[in-house]
Formats: structure tokens, C-alpha cells, sequence
């Protein structure tokens, strides 16, 4: 199964969800915040994701 996403602030204001590979270093699996709790807003989900992967919900 995939890392769980960590939230980090590279400045002021811009929190991301990143996930990390086995060496540590983030991978492409990037996204904003904001757009993540707005996309969490616009739809039900049907199936519940694993604690940490809140992105792997419903496919």
C-alpha cells in the first residue's frame, strides 16, 4: 500500500499533501490543500479510505 500523505509548508501559506517514496524523497503525488478539502466538498464518497490516505478513497 502507498505512504501515508504528510502535510508540510515549504513557505508561508502554501500547505500541500505529499507522499514520500522508500528513500524519503517526495514523489509526484503532489496536491494543494485548498484543493484537496474543495474537491472533499464536492462529492459523497461510497467507500471509506484507510487512515492517511484520505486522496484513495473512491476510484
Amino acid at each position: 500500500m502507498a505512504r501515508e500523505r504528510e502535510l508540510i509548508e515549504p513557505h508561508k501559506g502554501d500547505k500541500r499533501y505529499v507522499r514520500r517514496d522508500e528513500q524519503g524523497r517526495f514523489t509526484n503525488d503532489q496536491v494543494d490543500v485548498g484543493r484537496s478539502l474543495a474537491a472533499d466538498r464536492r462529492q459523497h464518497s461510497e467507500h471509506k479510505a484507510p487512515r492517511g490516505q484520505g486522496d484513495r478513497g473512491d476510484h
